[in-house]
């Protein structure tokens, strides 16, 4: 269990410091298309390096879905979101401290944190903002369960995965900056503070029922070929 927490935590710091890092440090460079890419190739890269260990979830709302998939222990909750909360306050704060060395450096300008109404990049509400979140993540969930439900599909499970984040931010950028994480939003919610604290509520409800129910869609398409109730299959391994 230590080394598979370990795991989650720095899984979830290379997520945060590198997709969150790409928005705070290089958005204005490479644009929310080069940012949506950071958040996939964090991923892929991390899920081949680490999904052997932990599963390669580095996000509570993939472990809550997991467990609702029937793929991952219940056992595994609690430990796996708090060392994922972890690694991505400890990636935020790496994150500040290199972005404020920067002259004329302004967490009010978002930090990279996830908002609706008027901190939404597009000006979306609440309603579509939460509904962005959900349904992103519950179709996150699904791919994630069908990729790695096979033998023959789970060595590409980690590319899979990845396209499918960045896909998703490229869609909802606009509308919340993108969460269908919830440790990815508390890591910069903690430094910014006031607003962002204030909406983070969303940001760790919607993809926890989004992941949920794309557990549970993704167990009821996958059951006749996926051991349902075995513990999770690595993104990064073969099922088996």
């Amino acid at each position: 269990m230590l080394k598979r927490v370990l795991a989650e935590a720095v899984g979830t710091f290379w997520l945060v410091l590198g997709g969150c890092g790409t928005a705070v440090l290089a958005g204005q460079h490479v644009g929310f298309q080069g940012v949506a890419l950071a958040f996939g190739l964090t991923v892929v890269t991390g899920a081949y390096a680490l999904g052997r260990v932990s599963g390669g979830h580095f996000n509570p709302a993939v472990t809550a879905g997991l467990v609702a998939a029937g793929r991952t222990p219940a056992s595994d909750l609690v430990p796996y979101i708090i060392a994922q909360a972890v690694g991505a306050i400890i990636a935020a704060a790496v994150l500040y401290a290199i972005a404020s060395g920067a002259p004329g450096f302004d967490l009010a300008k978002g930090f990279a944190s996830n908002g609706y109404a008027e901190h939404s990049p597009g000006g979306y509400g609440l309603t579509a903002a939460a509904i962005s979140e959900v349904v992103l993540t519950a179709v996150f969930l699904v791919v994630i369960v069908g990729v790695t439900g096979s033998s023959a599909t789970a060595p590409f499970a980690p590319l899979a995965i990845g396209l499918a984040l960045t896909l998703i931010h490229l869609i909802s950028i606009p509308v919340t900056n993108t969460s269908v994480n919830p440790a990815r939003s508390l890591g910069p919610a903690v430094f910014v503070g006031d607003w962002a604290l204030g909406q983070l509520w969303l940001f760790i409800v919607a993809p926890l029922v989004g992941g949920v129910i794309g557990g549970l869609i993704g167990r009821f398409v996958t059951e006749p070929e996926a051991s349902i109730g075995a513990a999770a299959t690595p993104p990064g391994a073969p099922a088996e």
